[in-house]
């Protein structure tokens, strides 16, 4: 449950991106595969329009011999997503420049940011994203162009870099990173707490995110792990970052943006019953017909929502949270309940958006009217065993 609103003061409310003053201050964090329009769209407007940054997901630049604005679906925003920022990831300088200018050029996004932080395989594998880390030359040199293109447009805007702490435990190289960004023009830093090597396992690294943001001369955000307006809070006031980004957290929690909002202006705490949760789908679809999705992918976006959202479900009679060595399966039936469990599972096998509504409303009706809706409880957003992990260090701003 969320604290009286009287305790919640965070040190920082909103930050400023060059002349943009940013309230709340939160990003939905990118993720391919997820936060595209409607996604977005969704988070949008369960928070009231207050959403601080959004950003799109990455758009990649090695394969184009000529970058084309026409070639990506990553580029589609609407006018009710500004703040919007647009994220690119690639190896070559040139190449970089080359898209940062055109999407500039046309598409008039609030910011270019460059993706230093995506830790897969075929990207950090080739040299781009989180595979620039093994590389600061290249990654200082993609900056220097990029920033040098954008100089070059009609309306100069700014810069942004998304980066890991580093490549693994032996080679954190976050405060070289932090130098050659700010050496090189970027207005803003987000700091995903983990080494590439982690992936997304484990939590997050905050004593990391904490040094950055003592260090920086720029606005840092960090990154990782935090689900609920108490976990924004003491990220804010213990490590000293202008803000948070959040990314599975808000796959979890979509209302999470407008929570803290709320909390920042002091608002009471909105308490999201399991039917409100429920209803959320109906929103999301109606984004994803807009966006001319087919049947199948709408489908499999609606699985994806109910898969997280769902994992916030929980009994009334029943709280287990301990993980059980027996399996992931066992734990959730044991975290969520029986009730909480079989909503899960319904809404899951369903085989057509039709069925899923019909099932959905059935629920709505009848077993959700004894469930919880609590995804601040999840500390684990991606079901590793790690849920444990103490930070012991305070830092300031300087």
């Amino acid at each position: 449950m969320l604290k009286d609103v009287e305790s919640l003061k965070p040190a920082a409310k909103s930050f400023k991106l060059r002349d943009l003053e940013v309230f709340p201050n939160t990003i939905l964090s990118p993720m391919d595969g997820v936060t595209d329009a409607p996604f977005r769209r969704l988070c949008r407007v369960l928070s009231g329009n207050r959403m601080g940054l959004l950003v799109s997901e990455f758009v990649p630049t090695n394969a184009d011999e000529v970058f084309s604005l026409t070639g990506h679906k990553q580029l589609k925003f609407y006018p009710e997503e500004k703040p919007f920022g647009i994220q690119i990831f690639g190896c070559y300088p040139d190449k970089m420049a080359a898209a940062a200018k055109k999407i500039a050029d046309g598409l008039h996004p609030d910011y270019i940011e460059v993706n230093a932080g995506c830790p897969a395989p075929k990207v950090a594998g080739k040299g781009s994203g989180s595979g620039l880390l093994r590389d600061l030359p290249r990654l200082q040199e993609i900056l220097h162009d990029v920033r040098a293109a954008l100089d070059t447009c009609d309306v100069n805007i700014p810069l942004t870099l998304k980066c890991r702490i580093g490549w693994d435990d032996d080679s954190i190289n976050v405060m070289e990173t932090l130098k050659i960004a700010e050496g090189e023009g970027v207005e803003l830093l987000v700091v995903h707490g983990r080494t590439r090597l982690q992936g997304y396992n484990g939590l997050a690294n905050w004593d990391w995110i904490g040094k950055v943001a003592a260090a920086a001369k720029i606005p840092v955000v960090g990154n990782g792990d935090v689900n609920s307006v108490e976990c924004a809070l003491e990220r804010i006031n213990t490590y000293g970052v202008a803000g948070v980004s959040i990314g599975r957290g808000a796959m979890h929690n979509p209302w999470i943006f407008g929570q803290i909002a709320d909390a920042w202006e002091g608002k009471p705490a909105h308490i999201i019953t399991a039917e409100e949760a429920l209803d959320v789908f109906s929103i999301y679809y109606k984004f994803l017909d807009e966006e001319g999705r087919t049947e199948m992918g709408a489908m499999g976006r609606l699985k994806q929502l109910a898969a997280r959202l769902c994992k916030g479900f929980v009994d009334s009679d029943e709280r287990r949270e301990t993980r059980d060595e027996r399996g992931a399966g066992k734990f959730l039936k044991e975290a969520m309940g029986s009730a909480a469990m079989h909503v899960r599972q319904t809404l899951l096998t369903a085989q057509t958006p039709e069925e899923f509504f019909e099932r959905k409303e059935m629920l709505k009706s009848s077993i959700a009217k004894s469930l919880r809706y609590e995804p601040n409880r999840l500390v684990n957003l991606n079901g590793a065993k790690d849920n444990t992990l103490v930070f012991g260090n305070r830092y300031e701003n300087r």
